[in-house]
């Protein structure tokens, strides 16, 4: 069965911490408006090399580094009761062999969480300050995220094209407020500009809850929006 691990990598931190203050909008959301000042001038319009250090400096807190190492164990620990029968319905449900025997979610301090989808390092990060439950909703979100760039994104990009193949893989996780909020009490809420699309899929999945049936159906759905 395959396995997820959270872990905590400061540089990855800094990282995604620099990339969200340079980000800008993404889905109709800037989530550098929640960076604090402070941050925002270390980071802003300035290369990586040239705000690591610094950035380093200025978050090097002791109770920021306590609360993270508490806050692994409790999401490793609650993830291990759910890890065998969410991958179970994962694999269920989108109908494809999981593309990873392991994934690693890595502990940030901000709320932008992005992802990468290589099989060989299958990963994705994870907001401290989630509440345990939204913690495990957020890491199925992204590895339902990686398991469909795997299994369905060549495929249907050809279909419907660059901008609308992300729309489509955001809209996808509704299915998880249907199919698996039982393993963890929380609602998947997605972004708003994607809510018509999420609508769609909850309806159609309600007619008839095939992966392979519902792809060929928000396909052609996607292809008569402008």
């Amino acid at each position: 069965m395959p396995k997820l691990i959270f872990k905590f990598d400061e540089d990855r931190d800094l990282l995604n911490i620099w990339e969200t203050c340079n980000l800008g909008i993404r889905y109709g959301v800037d989530f550098s408006k929640n960076m604090s000042p402070k941050v925002m001038e270390i980071c802003k319009n300035k290369k990586f090399e040239e705000s690591k250090e610094m950035l380093r400096k200025h978050l090097n807190q002791p109770a920021r580094k306590e609360l993270t190492k508490i806050s692994i164990n409790a999401f490793n620990e609650a993830w291990n009761k759910i890890n065998d029968e969410f991958f179970i319905r994962l694999t269920k449900i989108m109908k494809k062999p999981l593309c990873s025997s392991q994934f690693t979610a890595y502990i940030t301090t901000v709320a932008r969480c992005p992802y990468n989808y290589n099989k060989e390092d299958p990963h994705f990060f994870v907001n401290l300050f989630k509440s345990i439950p939204h913690a495990l909703e957020n890491s199925a979100h992204e590895m339902m995220h990686i398991q469909f760039h795997n299994t369905y994104w060549q495929d249907v990009e050809k279909q419907i094209g660059k901008e609308k193949t992300p729309d489509l893989k955001e809209a996808l996780t509704v299915l998880l407020n249907i199919e698996f909020k039982d393993l963890w009490l929380v609602k998947d809420e997605g972004y708003a500009v994607h809510g018509e699309l999420r609508s769609f899929i909850e309806k159609e999945w309600g007619k008839k809850p095939d992966f392979d049936v519902l792809m060929k159906r928000c396909i052609e759905y996607l292809k008569n929006k402008n």
